[in-house]
């Protein structure tokens, strides 16, 4: 049922040591304020912070009351507070306005403010224009890599999304070109490294500056992970728009996954009380049916209930000493078994109902149809009757992205047909959010008469072959096309239809997708692993806009472990889908990989759409 990892895939690494040197570093930037102190945390890094230190190792370094970063006032008795916040200009006001207040008070206090991951000479600008910076005094948390499970590793930048991609803010670059310096530190160089995107490539080049400044350091030192793949989020939209179908995927969806815990409401305990649950690998039920399509998971989650029941059972006809070996060694691990399968249990019966409301089948057609680019004119009516019923403002931006980067661009007519019908049903307050979408390439508008095809056939006469070629990518990105079409067939995304596709037992990474697509992202990393390199996929990467490269000389291969080689480390750089980490995983059983996923943040369509939205809600 679930994936098991080939006899010979390779080991990961241990990933624990992250959360050891986080932790010894916070403990030691708490340390420099000797004594009693309250510690104000923003609610972003409230999540992270617990998997790294809970409250009693707080407790332990003399941190007295922990504060939430809010906009109220707050009544701290404390002599000195510290300040665990993110390097944002609000945050930045709200210590002054606090040290101000202090100050017309007449009341001396010490104050530390600890940026995580890094301090941005905007926030101390901030900070002098208000006139405190002398009051208080700043150091770096450099904490920017928290291991959400054995193979997962998130820097938590939920924001880098809409900095990066819609304002063009380049402040988080350092910080991944220095978290992916320091897992070279940390687990020895990469023999090789592939990718493609601007970001990517920015990184690239800072993290090699970085490695050369410290070159002699890491010489002689045996690489643990071999490759390493970064590729930027606006490569591939469509992946992150599609509805995911794998159990992992859904429950992000449905319940909201959170720096690798949910929350699960009363309608999945079947009690009156939440429950925070950890998803991970030491789950042993969600570690069998995270990859899989949830077609499968009733099946799995009824045959582990009767085998657990049957291991039960089993006490019935023991006798004194036998029943004590089973209450010492088994039924702990039993009742924890049957806690576990009975919370997915009532997951998947909440999510059934959720999208048995929504009329999932139907949706996941049109989806299809649009990955497929038949029935354009039934999917667009689609959309339109989701607009008018209010289904969810979210959801129908979502549909109206998908179809615009399938189809390269909406027709003029029908782009202000749906924008117009949008505006009315949910509210004028959406319109930045239109501009912000057009500006990311997410919704466009197709150019009147293909103009630029046009301009680019007349310039292409003129010049030579490559010159032309330069040239068509240079209108490509003005027009910020997709050119979905032609990287599908190109790469063979959406599978051919010769036989019905067995989810049970899948062939593909298009299982992910219910058998109709394969992910772009996943499909790019499989075909540069296979070639080592880009050659062969010109017309792939001209179509995708550029900005790919391969060094596959940063140590020479033979000095690297065979099993190092199969270890390739994918960096998203705008974050990844828990559907593309189910793909990645298939395929590394299917060609005997191991990935490891570095992101920003773990990502789905409906987060994309609300970090374009101007509308908060």
């Amino acid at each position: 049922m679930a994936f098991p990892h080939r006899p010979d895939a390779p080991e990961l690494p241990d990933f624990s040591m992250l959360k050891r040197l986080a932790r010894d570093q916070l403990i030691y930037l708490l340390e420099q304020l000797p004594g009693k102190k309250d510690l104000f945390i923003e609610a972003d890094l409230m999540s992270p912070l617990d998997r790294i230190a809970n409250v009693s190792i707080l407790k332990q370094h003399e941190v007295d009351k922990l504060y939430k970063v809010e906009n109220k006032p707050v009544f701290s008795t404390s002599e000195q507070l510290c300040f665990l916040v993110r390097p944002r200009i609000r945050n930045m006001r709200y210590i002054a306005n606090l040290v101000n207040t202090d100050k017309m008070a007449g009341r001396t206090r010490r104050y530390k403010v600890i940026f995580s991951p890094q301090k941005f000479y905007a926030c101390e600008m901030v900070l002098e224009e208000e006139g405190i910076y002398g009051d208080v005094s700043c150091d770096e948390w450099a904490f920017s890599l928290l291991p959400l499970d054995v193979d997962l590793l998130s820097m938590e930048l939920p924001e880098f999304f809409r900095d990066y991609f819609l304002e063009g803010n380049q402040r988080w670059i350092n910080t991944v070109a220095q978290a992916v310096h320091l897992l070279s530190n940390l687990y020895g160089p990469f023999a090789n490294c592939y990718g493609i995107g601007r970001c990517a490539k920015m990184v690239y080049e800072t993290w090699r500056e970085l490695e050369e400044e410290e070159e002699g350091e890491i010489k002689g030192q045996k690489p643990e992970i071999g490759r390493i793949f970064l590729l930027d989020r606006d490569v591939d939209f469509v992946t992150a728009l599609c509805s995911q179908v794998v159990y992992e995927g859904l429950v992000d969806d449905t319940f909201r996954i959170k720096c690798g815990s949910v929350d699960f409401g009363p309608d999945v305990t079947s009690s009156d009380k939440s429950l925070k649950v950890l998803l991970n690998a030491q789950d042993k039920v969600f570690n069998e049916i995270r990859n899989e399509h949830f077609s499968n998971v009733f099946g799995f989650l009824s045959q582990k209930a009767r085998n657990l029941q049957a291991q039960y059972d089993r006490r019935r006809g023991m006798d004194i000493k036998q029943m004590k070996n089973f209450v010492s060694q088994e039924l702990k691990g039993l009742k924890q078994e049957h806690r576990l399968l009975s919370l997915h249990i009532g997951a998947c019966e909440s999510i059934m109902k959720k999208k048995t409301k929504q009329d999932f089948q139907e949706l996941i057609k049109t989806e299809h149809a649009l990955l497929e680019g038949f029935n354009i004119r039934e999917s667009t009516s689609y959309i339109e009757e989701h607009i008018d019923r209010q289904v969810s403002p979210v959801e129908s931006l979502r549909l109206m992205c998908l179809l615009s980067i399938t189809e390269n661009g909406l027709v003029p007519k029908d782009y202000r047909s749906l924008k117009t019908q949008y505006l009315q049903s949910y509210g004028p307050e959406h319109l930045l959010t239109f501009s912000n979408l057009r500006r990311t390439g997410l919704l466009t508008e197709q150019v009147p008469g293909d103009t630029l095809t046009a301009v680019e056939n007349k310039v292409s006469k003129l010049v030579t072959d490559k010159a032309a070629g330069k040239l068509t990518d240079a209108f490509s990105s003005l027009a910020k096309r997709s050119n979905f079409r032609g990287i599908s067939k190109k790469l063979g995304l959406i599978p051919r239809g010769d036989s019905e596709y067995d989810l049970k037992v899948p062939r593909d990474m298009a299982y992910v997708f219910s058998g109709a697509y394969i992910p772009l992202s996943c499909r790019i990393i499989e075909q540069v692993l296979e070639r080592r390199g880009w050659l062969g996929l010109e017309e792939v990467v001209r179509l995708l806009n550029g900005n790919e490269f391969a060094v596959t000389d940063m140590i020479p291969e033979e000095s690297a472990p065979s099993d190092s080689l199969r270890l390739v480390l994918v960096v998203f750089l705008g974050g990844c889908t828990f559907s593309e980490i189910s793909a990645l995983r298939f395929l590394g059983r299917e060609r005997g990989y191991r990935f490891i996923f570095l992101t920003t943040a773990v990502t789905n369509s409906a987060r994309l759409m609300e970090a374009m939205s101007e509308v908060k809600t």
